[in-house]
């Protein structure tokens, strides 16, 4: 389903979308929280489902400034497709107020909240919240009419509504959650399925310029689907760890439950974390300061323990030539780093002499959030290759995914772009390169590149001795931002509240945007 092909998706007989306008189809997530926090494991392992969450970016995919500020951006490229972009854009971010209002024969709506104060709106900035997720049905999971937000949502009635998760639960606890949230709780195990996920997270836009083409935004499912992983683990596995041992999932006569996952639905975006909990006052965020410092905590423990690992090895050293490999390892279950295209990870990579000084380095990242070396950076028209061998320090290998319109030009705007002219985004385990489907390839000078394979990549390292130098120190770090300079700083030209005030968040932050997801070191004699 494409951006601009969405406006078919009311295709529900308007008597039936007449009757399902007059009853809800959500709750808020406050009607959840009461009972599903304040948890603890058999181990005292804090499991409160409802804290946990609020404090994600499940939770806030609505106040995200940074997608508000996208969304403005789109408009205002694109405002002959206004109503499409609003009602796309809201299926995953807004998607409660986004059903109820194509079950009532409407579009999604996002500016038209923005202008209003959240509490008038509470669908729309309660997010990717409890009664949405649990509500989705097995009905076409994994297939192509998933995908784009292509979730099914149950619309026909007004009693008797249902939630699904994956333990059995009996009569009087199912009396006790309808009399407390209006939802009966049925068994289902398919949420816990990476097709679940799919949905959202699998997405194509279309060019505005009427090309009919679709660009693959973003394919993490599809990444997995190619890879090792999909026989080992699920979306689920990773991002939503298990909790140790036997645990209640509600306060109200709470049985242990096994196994239990919590609901922090750790990822990539710390950065955005702890963004949500600076500017929380300006943003209507609910979750406690505390709360939103424990995710962004537990969000980069697993960026550190989970994503990639580092080692150097020696080639060659003749006194005045010291040749390495910095071997780079890929343990997600997807590209790394995958989804949104603003995400990038970069090799830094610093020589010292025996006194400490610096003799060499690549990627070293600014204060202001850019990367020294990098073109695109420096020129939103250009961007940096891939590089199998690096011996200026000009020269920086940045994993990342580089859009072009249809002239050819760099662009970080979603409906412009019509291919990708780099991805050499870090394959997972796997995902052979020569038979990856078109929506999932590599892009670029990678292609060619031998060293460069599922599983990770191998770049060799030319750091000239001067004389004297002594011991050689190389220190490798893999880098990562979910928000890249150029991505933010396009949006500067702009002038609207959502883009203005999140340029302004940038510049505040920047110089903390980066995360080291993994680092090596080596010394030569």
């Amino acid at each position: 389903m494409g951006l601009l092909s969405i406006a078919g998706i009311a295709q529900t007989p308007r008597a039936q979308q007449q009757r399902t306008a007059d009853f809800p189809l959500f709750v808020t997530s406050d009607r959840c929280i009461a009972c599903h926090s304040g948890l603890q494991s058999a181990q005292g392992q804090d499991v409160s489902i409802g804290y946990q969450w609020r404090a994600s970016m499940m939770a806030n995919s609505a106040r995200d400034p940074y997608w508000q500020a996208g969304v403005r951006r789109e408009v205002m490229d694109h405002p002959q497709a206004q109503a499409a972009i609003e009602d796309k854009c809201a299926t995953c971010h807004m998607p409660m107020a986004r059903t109820q209002a194509v079950h009532g024969g409407d579009l999604g709506q996002v500016l038209a909240h923005f202008a209003r104060p959240q509490g008038d709106t509470p669908l729309a900035f309660d997010g990717v919240s409890c009664a949405l997720c649990h509500q989705v049905t097995p009905q076409g999971m994994g297939t192509a009419a998933s995908f784009d937000g292509g979730y099914h949502i149950d619309g026909t009635t007004a009693v008797d509504r249902v939630v699904y998760g994956p333990f059995e639960v009996d009569a009087g606890h199912r009396r006790i959650m309808q009399s407390s949230s209006t939802f009966q709780p049925i068994t289902s195990t398919h949420i816990q399925q990476s097709e679940f996920c799919a949905s959202c997270h699998t997405l194509y836009t279309e060019p505005t310029d009427g090309g009919g083409e679709k660009f693959p935004e973003q394919m993490p499912y599809f990444e997995w689907l190619a890879s090792d992983y999909r026989n080992t683990d699920s979306c689920q596995s990773c991002h939503m760890p298990l909790v140790e041992g036997p645990a209640p999932i509600t306060a109200v006569l709470g049985l242990p439950r096994e196994p239990v996952r919590t609901h922090g639905f750790v990822g990539g975006n710390a950065y955005m974390i702890r963004m949500l909990d600076r500017y929380r006052g300006e943003l209507g965020v609910k979750a406690l300061s505390a709360e939103l410092q424990a995710g962004a905590q537990a969000t980069e423990a697993f960026l550190r323990e989970r994503t990639a690992q580092l080692s150097i090895a020696e080639l060659a050293d003749d006194g005045s030539l010291l040749i390495l490999v910095v071997n780079v390892r890929n343990l997600s279950g997807h590209k790394l780093p995958t989804a949104y295209p603003s995400r990038r990870a970069w090799l830094h990579v610093t020589a010292r002499d025996q006194a400490g000084r610096v003799i060499f380095e690549s990627g070293a990242p600014r204060p202001d959030g850019s990367i020294e070396g990098n073109d695109n950076d420096a020129d939103p028209l250009r961007f940096e290759p891939h590089y199998g061998e690096i011996g200026d320090p000009s020269q920086v290998q940045i994993y990342e995914s580089v859009m072009v319109d249809r002239s050819g030009q760099p662009t970080t705007g979603l409906l412009s772009a019509v291919r990708y002219a780099k991805d050499n985004r870090l394959l997972p385990r796997g995902l052979v390169k020569a038979q990856a489907h078109a929506d999932i390839a590599v892009r670029g000078a990678a292609v060619d590149d031998a060293d460069f394979v599922g599983g990770g990549d191998r770049v060799r390292y030319r750091v000239a001795r001067p004389a004297g130098a002594g011991r050689v120190t190389v220190t490798a770090e893999l880098m990562f931002q979910s928000i890249g300079f150029r991505w933010a700083r396009n949006l500067e030209g702009y002038d609207a509240a959502e883009t203005n005030r999140f340029t302004r968040y940038f510049r505040e932050t920047a110089g903390v945007s980066a995360v080291t997801l993994a680092r090596a070191q080596f010394s030569a004699p």
